[in-house]
């Protein structure tokens, strides 16, 4: 039986394998998004043990020399526009003799973008691009090679694998509904984002959904495997439907020794969970404080000044590369970043000790043991004691990564901030169950007008640090317009629908004062404004984009209007207990593990073929079980959107209480932390995404 190690360990190592067969002798050029997934498949090393001369990023800034005749360049878009022009640049500049280009978007994908409907034998994209190549290159008699390396994958963990190159793919809400129906005649508009079909998108976003099912069924095809797909939410829903529908899908259900299912769930199910400070996991709050690594979504920078000898400057950081959590080597910093990720954070701390004790016990280095609370200066003071030794140092060099991640994280004042965001949304949680949506919003109004940020305050450095500032607040209206459908309806609608307007005007100029005070931009208020520094801002702008945001705020409290059966994320209090959430994807999974198999309106069987007439009356004609997604041992659980640390952990416990024999495995767009639900929610162009033509 296939596992899913298959797709964890074994097909990202085949898939880059055929990029390594080419590198011998050859400069590699690569973009951020397969840098990324590069990154988690052995990193830059792997290309260099395969025998590259060099690594460079893919520029037009960039060239090589006349004793460097052989060039790979691996991208992550259509060969066409602004990926071509680079490529010409590069060759141009250069001497090469021989150049090979690695694409991650299949050829039928080039021929969608090329508009070619028509079937067509061999590559003819890929054959004419190759002849562009030699012509650059300055000798039609040049080796050129052009081909489709799905090196997509990033396998993260032993239970999650992302996909960098679509870590800007969100689903879609209301207002992107009226952009679509906006381009329609009005007899032909649609009613809901359900009834919208991979036809009516904009060709990027179609572009950027093939070339996603592409890379899925070229996984499957690579493990045999037939995968029966389901999905739940409108954008979940088509690219379960095109995945299904790939003609090399529908030969596998036939002739497919492997059976699975897969689950796609649109991520604006359930923002409550992505934006919430609720998870009590150590990674999550990693991911949030820390620097992310340039060009990546995912993996931040670790100080490793703690390891040298280096006096901390201003310009120590330039000096030493960072480390980071990509620690694959060894065994046993695989096994501490598992743990991390899918642990309690007070366990993961003890597991981040633990490993530290034993490597420095191995190495026989001189250790105090404490069995107390660990701290971060603790975990400091242990991994400074590898320092003496060059060997211990290298061979513990990823537990030693991701101890300090764990300490700076630790110790960082950035997590002022994350507790002051829980207590607030401790009190929305509450207030809603007790409360109209009106009332609710006046107590975020309060906050907005007080807790966030009175011009000329003045306190402690502490409680500067806690201060809810911008990027919060907007956490917050999230947070609560996520949650706005589980508010107490109010005794005249009309006179509350009244009321909202009302205060969402309040809460706009609220909001637009906020970032007007600020006296530096946070790259998220810097992506929504469109500005670099406070002097740039114009009240009118301002006022303008915090109107856009409410816009798709509105848009977000309808998200699970049209399912039947899971419509809430919210348990009110009883008197006894206290108000809970309940996270959407443990409804979910709860629905396809229950003992009973119990059919779920909300999760749509989404397989192409005969089974799709069983949707019709058909069925009373023939004894046919409709497929259910636990018919297989193996579940796929596909994200759309991002996944949260939080459910990775929670995703592990309901499988072992409900279903042990089932292996799932997670595959989503990104690794989320809670401020990238507002840059995907406000500052991102969904319906039109940036596929470099």
């Amino acid at each position: 039986m296939l596992t899913s190690e298959h797709f964890t360990r074994d097909f990202p190592a085949q898939t880059w394998g055929r990029v390594l067969s080419k590198v011998k002798k050859a400069v590699v050029f690569m973009d951020d998004k397969c840098a990324e997934s590069l990154h988690w498949n052995g990193g830059a090393a792997a290309l260099l043990e395969a025998g590259a001369r060099n690594v460079k990023q893919f520029s037009s800034f960039e060239a090589c020399g006349e004793n460097e005749p052989k060039a790979v360049f691996v991208v992550s878009a259509l060969l066409k526009g602004r990926t071509v022009d680079v490529i010409k640049d590069i060759i141009s500049l250069s001497h090469f003799q021989y150049c090979v280009v690695c694409t991650t978007v299949a050829h039928s994908v080039h021929l969608l973008a090329n508009k070619v409907t028509a079937e067509m034998e061999g590559s003819p994209v890929f054959e004419q691009f190759e002849e562009k190549l030699c012509e650059w290159m300055g000798d039609m008699n040049y080796t050129a090679e052009v081909m489709h390396v799905p090196v997509v994958f990033a396998p993260v963990s032993q239970q999650l694998i992302l996909m960098p190159a679509f870590s800007h793919l969100f689903p879609l809400l209301s207002p992107d509904l009226e952009e679509i129906n906006a381009t329609r005649p009005e007899k032909k508009r649609f009613g809901s984002l359900g009834d919208v079909d991979i036809n009516s998108l904009p060709p990027e976003l179609q572009i950027e959904i093939k070339s996603l099912t592409s890379a899925l069924n070229a996984m499957f095809e690579a493990g045999a495997t037939w995968a029966e797909s389901f999905a739940v939410g409108p954008l979940s829903r088509i690219i379960a439907g095109v995945l299904a529908n790939h003609p090399q899908a529908k030969h596998r259900r036939k002739t497919a020794p492997n059976k699975a299912s897969i689950i796609f769930v649109d991520r604006t199910m359930d923002l409550t969970g992505a934006v919430g400070h609720h998870g009590d996991n150590l990674v999550e709050k990693i991911l949030t404080v820390l620097q992310l690594l340039p060009g990546h979504v995912t993996d931040v920078k670790v100080d490793m000044l703690e390891l040298t000898g280096l006096q901390r400057t201003p310009d120590s950081h330039t000096v030493l590369a960072p480390g980071c959590l990509a620690q694959t080597q060894s065994d046993a910093s695989r096994a501490l970043w598992e743990a991390m990720l899918t642990s309690k954070q007070k366990e993961a701390v003890m597991e981040v000790r633990r490993h530290l004790v034993e490597a420095a016990s191995k190495e026989q280095l001189p250790i105090k043991m404490s069995m107390g609370r660990v701290t971060p200066e603790q975990l400091c003071s242990y991994a400074q004691l590898f320092r003496s030794s060059v060997a211990a140092l290298e061979s513990h060099c990823g537990v030693l990564q991701l101890a300090l991640a764990t300490a700076q994280t630790l110790r960082h004042p950035g997590l002022l901030r994350w507790d002051a965001c829980l207590a607030f949304e401790r009190l929305l949680q509450q207030a809603l169950g007790d409360s109209d949506l009106p009332s609710v919003l006046r107590q975020l109004l309060t906050l907005m007008t007080s807790r966030g940020g009175a011009e000329g305050s003045s306190g402690s450095e502490e409680e500067e640090e806690a201060r809810c500032g911008p990027d919060e607040l907007l956490l917050l209206l999230v947070y609560l317009y996520s949650l706005a459908g589980e508010a107490q309806a109010a005794q005249d609608p009309d006179e509350e629908d009244e009321e909202v307007e009302r205060l969402e005007t309040e809460l706009i100029g609220a909001l637009t004062m906020a970032i007007r005070r600020e006296t530096q931009l946070s790259p998220l208020v810097q992506k929504l404004t469109g500005c670099v520094s406070p002097e740039e801002l114009t009240m009118e702008g301002v006022h303008s984009t915090i109107e856009r945001v409410f816009e798709m705020l509105r848009g977000l409290s309808h998200t699970r209007d049209h399912l039947k059966k899971l419509q809430s994320v919210y348990t009110a209090s009883d008197g006894v207990h206290q108000a809970t959430y309940r996270p959407f994807l443990r409804q979910v999974l709860e629905e396809v593990l229950h003992p009973d198999r119990l059919e779920c309106p909300d999760i749509e069987h989404m397989s192409g073929g005969l089974t799709d007439l069983l949707k019709t009356g058909f069925s009373m004609f023939m004894k046919v079980s409709r497929p259910h997604p636990s018919d297989h041992p193996l579940l796929f659980l596909f994200l759309v959107g991002g996944v949260t640390p939080s459910e990775l952990r929670m995703i592990k416990e309901i499988v072992s209480t409900h279903k042990p024999g089932t292996q799932v495995l997670v595959l989503s767009t990104r690794l989320l932390r809670p401020t990238d639900i507002p840059q995907l929610l406000f500052a991102t162009q969904r319906l039109v995404p940036d596929i470099g033509i």
